[in-house]
Order: structure tokens, then C-alpha cells, then sequence
């Protein structure tokens, strides 16, 4: 178990040592996710962004999700979401939470636009992995951006999501599979929802260590 988004990111960091001299650029999954790849692109010397992927839930269970899209559009739906939902209500809450992505790449990103992923090492870090849509939906935009190659960086999954990851990535790097995994928190002792400030506030800090500056997020800072 892991004591919180930081321990879990130090963790993560070790298992991803060889990846130091590769010049990696580690995207990580708002919210959750900020936390633990900004420790692993600390530890590695490496460049850091956010790519934004946003779940797309049930209508009626919020929580869970038949799919995911990301900022460029890239979308991954679970085969049998046409039979649990209609056509129409798949497209609308497809909509809704393009309007989300959008908010996020200027609320989190200042409205900065993605480094330059073709041919480069790309590590997509999140806290975890529950159902795997959001991180798949991670990999394809890679993929569209001619990534040199994708690799999947997590504190904890299950083993499904990863067997269904790790055909799609070049490499699956995780540290805890539970054999009775339900949800990624039951991994970590402080669990909470991060918000928006606090994704902020930790990309603030992180621009301080590397520039001894006071300023708003800056996205360049944040590349060496």
C-alpha cells in the first residue's frame, strides 16, 4: 500500500530508472495523476506536461465509464457500449465532456498545446488504473503523434486492464497488482479527489524548484 500520491510517484520513479538517459517525456493524467508524474519526472530529470483524457461516464453511474476521450479527439469505447446505451445518449455525453477537455486544457495547461511527441520516449503516468478507458484513450493520441514509443507507467491496476493495456503500449510498468482489485484506492492510505487548485498549486511549486521564480503555470517551464 502505498502512503499517498507522493510515495507512490517515488515508488514509480525507481521502477523507470532506465528510462533516465532516454531524454522521456512524462504526460500525466489529470487530476490524480498530476502528483505521482511530477515525482516521476523529478526523480528522472525529465520533461513534464499533462494530456488530457476525460472518462466518458453512465449516465446513471458516474463513477463508472464506458469509454474515454482525449484533447485531440482520439476515443476509445468499450465494444459493448452500443448495447448498454443508445446511439444518441453515447454522442451526447461524448459532447459534454469534450466541453470538459477543452476547460481543462486552459484551466490545468493555460491553453498551451502538447509538446512535440513524434519520435520521442513518451511515459503516461497516472495513480492507477481501474477500467483502462482514459489510458487507452492516452495511448491512441500517442500513437496519432507519431510517438517513438509508449510507455504505460502506474502504481497499481488490475490484472484485466492490464492485459488489455499491454497490448497497446510498449511497455506496462506497474508496481502493485492485487489479485482482488476493485478500485484504485484501496491501494493507497490517503485517498481524496484532487481538484483543479491543487493540481495548480503543484505545478507552481514544481516551476519554482526549476526556476527559483514566482510565476503562473508555465508549460516551457516545465521542459528542460
Amino acid at each position: 500500500m502505498f502512503k499517498n500520491r507522493k510515495d507512490a510517484g517515488e515508488k514509480l520513479a525507481q521502477a523507470l530508472e532506465r528510462y533516465r538517459t532516454k531524454n522521456p517525456l512524462v504526460l500525466a493524467i489529470p487530476r490524480g495523476g498530476v502528483e505521482v508524474g511530477l515525482q516521476v519526472s523529478r526523480k528522472l530529470g525529465a520533461d513534464f506536461s499533462l494530456i488530457i483524457v476525460r472518462k466518458l461516464p453512465f449516465p446513471d453511474n458516474p463513477e463508472a465509464g464506458f469509454g474515454a476521450i482525449a484533447e485531440d479527439g482520439s476515443t476509445f469505447i468499450f465494444e459493448n457500449a452500443v448495447y448498454w446505451l443508445a446511439r444518441e445518449t453515447i454522442e451526447k455525453i461524448k459532447q459534454e465532456q469534450i466541453a470538459e477537455v477543452k476547460r481543462r486544457v486552459n484551466a490545468l495547461r493555460g491553453g498551451n498545446p502538447l509538446p512535440e511527441l513524434a519520435g520521442r520516449t513518451v511515459i503516461l503516468v497516472d495513480d492507477g488504473i481501474a477500467m483502462g478507458s482514459t489510458m487507452r484513450a492516452a495511448i491512441e493520441l500517442c500513437r496519432a503523434r507519431k510517438a517513438g514509443k509508449v510507455i504505460v507507467a502506474v502504481p497499481v491496476t488490475g490484472r484485466e486492464a492490464a492485459d488489455a493495456i499491454e497490448k497497446e503500449a510498449d511497455e506496462l510498468i506497474v508496481l502493485d497488482m492485487p489479485i482482488n482489485f476493485r478500485a484504485v484506492a484501496q491501494a493507497y492510505e490517503n485517498w481524496y479527489d484532487v481538484s483543479d487548485e491543487e493540481v495548480l498549486d503543484l505545478l507552481r511549486e514544481r516551476i519554482r524548484e526549476k526556476t527559483g521564480k514566482e510565476h503562473e503555470f508555465d508549460q516551457s517551464a516545465l521542459l528542460t
